[in-house]
Parts: C-alpha cells; structure tokens; sequence
C-alpha cells in the first residue's frame, strides 16, 4: 500500500544523485587539471561546425515516423500472410523499424556535423 508514496521520491532521488555525481566529478577533475597548471581554456573551446540542432531534429522525427509507419506496414502484412501471433508482430515490428529509423537518423546526423 505505501509503495506508491516512496516511488516518486526514489525516481527523483536517482535522478539528482546522476546530476550530483556528474557536476561534481566535473568541478573536482577541472580543479585538478588548474592545479597542474593545463591552460584552462581548455574548457570554454567551442566544437566545430555542428549542424543546427532544429535540422537533427526535424531528420530524426521523421525517420522514427517513417520507421513506425513501415513498422506498422510490414506487421500488417505478417499478419496478413502468416499465423503468427497478431499480439506480438505489431509491437515487436513498429519498435524494431522505428528503432532502424532513429539508428539511421543518428548516422544521418554525424554526416551533417561533418558537412
């Protein structure tokens, strides 16, 4: 009974222990670098050309739309021509192509960065 009041502080208590434990291994390694005397411009260089992040997104909606469509294309035709079980083509296609489409989507967007 009191499982539901302890999942939202656990969940929230995970995700600020990621943060703490990222900014302050950040903060401690940039202190050690300085000590050292590394020229602490290090930290402020700016990646190159990098393509607008409104482009990726736009190119990775539409492949995960594009995958969940022919996902959903390919199930239907499983189910069609095959006896296989109506429960588990669908999810099991739409997740695999729309997966394939993001992968797509993702080596789509390093040959923009490198553009």
């Amino acid at each position: 009974m009191g499982s539901e009041l302890i999942i939202l502080p656990v969940i929230f208590g995970a995700i600020f222990g990621v943060f703490y434990l990222y900014f302050s291994t950040r903060n401690k390694e940039r202190l050690a670098l300085i000590e050292k005397g590394v020229d602490a411009s290090i930290f402020t260089k700016a990646k190159g050309h990098t393509a607008p992040i409104w482009k990726v997104l736009i190119l990775n909606l539409a492949l995960l739309l594009m995958g969940i469509g022919l996902g959903t294309f390919i199930a239907s035709l499983l189910d069609s021509f095959t006896s296989l079980d109506e429960d588990a083509i669908y999810p099991a296609t739409i997740f695999f192509m729309a997966g394939v489409g993001l992968f797509i989507g993702f080596n789509l967007t390093k040959n923009l960065d490198k553009e």
